[in-house]
């Protein structure tokens, strides 16, 4: 049987443009932190570890992308490399206030995103 939705995620990744996959990783950075803060609040190690590193994924992906020859990917690169030491102390303690300290954070860079890409 095919499965449809897989099939839909797998054609908007291949058909969305540079800018719409950024805020596609954002989108999905923030699910997965919103999702690690519910499975810690349910006391659900195991999914609250899932999805941490799955944030964790998607900011090293994030990280990857950047081009470094720009002074904006450096300053991002160190503010990437922040949560991503705030997603791991918070895996480890299982510490709920890490993520809500940085989720805001990624919201703010997700929605200035947005504006650029109106603008390009």
């Amino acid at each position: 049987m095919i499965n449809y939705y897989n099939e839909y995620m797998n054609n908007t990744v291949l058909t969305s443009t540079p800018e719409e996959l950024i805020l596609m990783l954002y989108d999905g950075c923030i699910k997965f932190i919103n999702r690690a803060i519910m499975s810690i609040d349910d006391k659900n190690w195991t999914e609250a570890n899932s999805n941490i590193l799955r944030a964790e994924d998607i900011i090293t992906e994030l990280r990857v992308s950047l081009d470094m020859r720009y002074e904006i990917s450096r300053n991002l690169d160190s503010l990437y490399e922040f949560f991503m030491d705030v997603l791991v102390q918070a895996n480890i303690s299982k510490d709920k206030e890490k993520l809500m300290q940085i989720l805001p954070l990624i919201k703010d860079l997700r929605g200035t995103w947005a504006e650029a890409e109106k603008k390009v």
